[in-house]
């Protein structure tokens, strides 16, 4: 556990202490899990020390239960009423790499974990090797409405009953199915393996996704202040996501002086194995250029 002021979170590291550091961030709702156990042993095996995390609200971190959770459009209309910002979610990243004595790492951020990254690197660019964004964006409005049939079938997924992990293991699946990538298959067994670990771990709660979505409608437009980064960047995303779509990707490069922007056609929201490979080769050149 490492600890940022009254909040928790709940960290694991893979590799040796000799590796070069590099910290995973996940997205809205779902825990560390989603970066599967294979995947941190390919980044240790280019050379790195993987940590990864629970945000704040979701798997074993703290959940800020009775907090109040307002919608998009009273979180639009007054950002105060949002319980905490991307900012605070960033503290709790940095206070990782203090439990962990980084005193500097690469960040790997995926949907809302490329936002915290971003906000990250904008307040500590110090603590900032460089920095991957990854299906996000640099703001709340850009390239974040999906179209009305997948919100509406998003909507309807999510506000089903989940009450066990078998249960848990199906909504994995059907979720995968409706915003993962078109043109990559995927194992409906290990996905609905981390449905079912992380219900174990913790089961989460309608409430704590909100919140967290109330942080990035409270947090504004980054992109003015990624324009003043000087921190190397790669930006990867799906050309096929429904949930944050392509442009969002495009504005973030654009944002980011010198930024790298890689597109992947037929992927969606999420990291399909297949294209873990291309993926983890660009993310070694990078950090390892930048050392």
């Amino acid at each position: 556990m490492a600890r940022n002021g009254d909040i928790e979170l709940a960290y694991e590291t893979f590799g040796a202490t000799s590796g070069v550091p590099l910290l995973l961030i996940s997205g809205t709702g779902v825990q560390m899990l989603i970066f599967p156990e294979d995947l941190c042993g390919a980044l240790v095996e280019s050379g790195f020390q993987v940590a990864r995390f629970d945000n704040r609200d979701t798997g074993l971190s703290t959940h800020l239960t009775g907090v109040p959770a307002p919608g998009w459009l009273k979180t639009m209309i007054r950002p105060s009423s949002a319980p905490y910002r991307l900012k605070d979610m960033a503290e709790d990243a940095l206070a990782v790499m203090d439990a962990l004595g980084w005193q500097s790492a690469h960040l790997v951020g995926t949907s809302l974990g490329g936002m915290i990254a971003q906000t990250l690197a904008i307040r500590y660019p110090s603590r900032v090797r460089t920095l991957t964004s990854i299906m996000s964006t640099p703001a709340a409005r850009i390239g974040t409405m999906p179209k009305i049939a997948t919100l509406k079938a998003i909507m309807k997924l999510s506000n089903m009953p989940v009450t066990s992990p078998d249960q848990a293991a199906q909504e994995a699946i059907a979720m995968k199915k409706l915003i993962g990538s078109p043109r990559y298959p995927f194992d409906e067994k290990e996905v609905g393996d981390i449905g079912r670990r992380s219900y174990e771990r913790h089961p989460g709660s309608p409430d704590g996704d909100a919140r967290q979505r109330a942080a990035v409608t409270a947090s504004g437009d980054r992109r003015k202040a990624l324009a003043t980064l000087r921190i190397p960047t790669l930006v990867l995303h799906g050309e096929d996501d429904p949930v944050i779509q392509l442009k969002a990707g495009q504005a973030t490069a654009a944002a980011i002086p010198g930024a790298r922007l890689i597109t992947y056609p037929g992927m969606g929201h999420d990291l399909p194995r297949q294209l873990w490979p291309s993926m983890l080769q660009q993310i070694r050149a990078l950090a390892f250029t930048h050392q």
